[in-house]
């Protein structure tokens, strides 16, 4: 990192080695202060796929994500989940369970999305390459689209993922969805997971 810092200090970095968020704010403290980590958008993603799939509509016409570490104090923010505008809550006869047991579900299918996609074919690298891809090219042609992405976030002290406006210049601006208490606490847990294994990083 010294070494792109000297020759390209406007650029910026994307981190996606696991653990990608920690890793950005390494990056920082090597001197590069524009670090983005991807963050929790594949988590996201598949957040989306396993609610459409369970509630039978196209992940395009879902609207949820998760926020905070890309790692095991992730974030899902159910409070603001949608289809049309409709809270999940609400579409959850679609489904034939009950709200306790359907959260369950989907978040452990989306925590474990990666070791059952490395059981079925043997590597995960698959949707991270589209999620790096994507990101760059949202990048490249300044496109100002809104996406969880995991950058330095100063109220919380870490790289962490909120919804971000990210274009040509990287993140422009962040957003804090409404959220329940419940997943406030856990958006500062997540927050604070970082810091502690930031500080355990010797550099």
């Amino acid at each position: 990192m010294p070494r792109l810092h000297a020759v390209a200090p406007q650029a910026i970095a994307l981190v996606v080695t696991d653990p990608p968020d920690p890793l950005a704010d390494a990056v920082r403290r090597l001197g590069h202060q524009r670090a983005l980590s991807t963050g929790t958008y594949l988590d996201s993603l598949r957040f989306k796929f396993h609610l459409g799939q369970r509630l039978k509509v196209s992940p395009a016409s879902v609207s949820a994500q998760i926020l905070g570490e890309h790692g095991t104090t992730e974030v899902f923010v159910w409070s603001s989940a949608t289809i049309a505008g409709r809270p999940l809550r609400e579409c959850l006869s679609r489904a034939s369970q009950g709200w306790d047991e359907f959260r369950r579900d989907i978040e452990q299918q989306v925590r474990f999305a990666n070791i059952a996609i490395i059981e079925g074919i043997g590597a995960s690298q698959h949707g991270i390459g589209m999620v790096s891809a994507r990101i760059a090219e949202i990048i490249l042609r300044d496109e100002r689209t809104v996406i969880p992405i995991g950058s330095y976030q100063p109220q919380y002290g870490a790289t962490l993922s909120l919804p971000s406006l990210l274009g040509r210049d990287g993140v422009i601006e962040t957003f804090e969805p409404e959220m329940s208490t419940e997943e406030r606490d856990a958006l500062r847990h997540s927050a604070d997971t970082l810091k502690a294994a930031t500080a355990r990083m010797k550099i």
